[in-house]
């Protein structure tokens, strides 16, 4: 008899499945709106566990604005097959639509169905192999991107909410946090990204966009809050630098949140494994 409720899995998705089950862990790292440094969060989140000597991807699903090329010191890079990027001696592999571009300047004027088969084809073709983790930068908001990538990616340990402490920014991650929690996405909490900047002279805080926004949605909306990453001046040059903050040699608030936010990370989804 046939089921004809039940729409058959494409080649595409066949493959999609097989590769997601080799990865113990994945982690959808995603924002409610721009410019909250959530690529920047991705890159070292996934620097930092290769640094640990686990195995990780890191994908590049932002496919109108895609900057983890460019934070890893790796844009302009053009991928040869489907093999991704390695770096760390092969603890870390890339993928990311800048590789596929003909220059860095070139815009991406797609509709949906393309950004859809485009992350199927990541998910699906590249050959990423058996992972600890595969860590996957979203664009800012809830649209065709982070409801793909919540389809295919199978079993997920959950999203990293990021935010900065303004109102407007928490308002829209809430909306990221309800959005997971609307698609069957466990959230395994919110960062509080720019909390205050730190003087690299004197060593005074200044909360330029206020603090503590990001710690009162996470106990409003009964989810983890993972730390605040004060501003400093070496984030932005890591950034720009393609060497990731995680890997400097600088040991001060917003270095040390960073590796609180991964042990906290590292944590969570080893209950997951258990």
């Amino acid at each position: 008899m046939t089921n004809h409720g039940t729409k058959p899995m494409s080649d595409l998705d066949l493959r999609v499945k097989s590769n997601m089950e080799k990865i113990k862990h994945k982690i959808v790292v995603m924002s409610g709106k721009g410019g909250v440094g959530k690529s920047t969060m991705s890159t070292n989140i996934a620097y930092g566990l290769a640094m640990r000597g686990y195995t990780v991807g890191i994908v590049d699903v932002d496919i109108h604005g895609p900057n983890i090329a460019l934070m890893l010191g790796k844009e302009g890079y053009k991928m040869p097959t489907f093999d991704p990027l390695s770096l760390l001696d092969g603890k870390l592999k890339v993928v990311s639509l800048s590789f596929f571009l003909q220059t860095s300047d070139d815009p991406v004027i797609w509709r949906g169905p393309a950004k859809m088969g485009a992350i199927h084809q990541f998910l699906g073709d590249i050959n990423w192999g058996e992972l600890d983790y595969l860590v996957v930068d979203l664009p800012p908001g809830t649209g065709d991107e982070p409801l793909t990538v919540a389809q295919s990616l199978g079993d997920l340990d959950g999203s990293v909410i990021v935010t900065t402490p303004q109102d407007v920014a928490i308002l829209d991650s809430r909306k990221s946090v309800k959005f997971s929690q609307m698609v069957g996405m466990p959230v395994l909490g919110i960062v509080e990204n720019m909390s205050g900047f730190v003087c690299p002279h004197c060593g005074e805080r200044i909360d330029i966009f206020k603090t503590g926004g990001g710690e009162k949605a996470a106990k409003d909306l009964n989810v983890d809050f993972l730390g605040k990453v004060p501003m400093v001046p070496g984030i932005v040059e890591a950034g720009d630098s393609g060497n990731p903050y995680i890997a400097s040699s600088e040991k001060n608030a917003a270095h040390e949140a960073m590796e609180k936010i991964i042990d906290k990370l590292i944590e969570k989804t080893s209950k997951y494994e258990a």
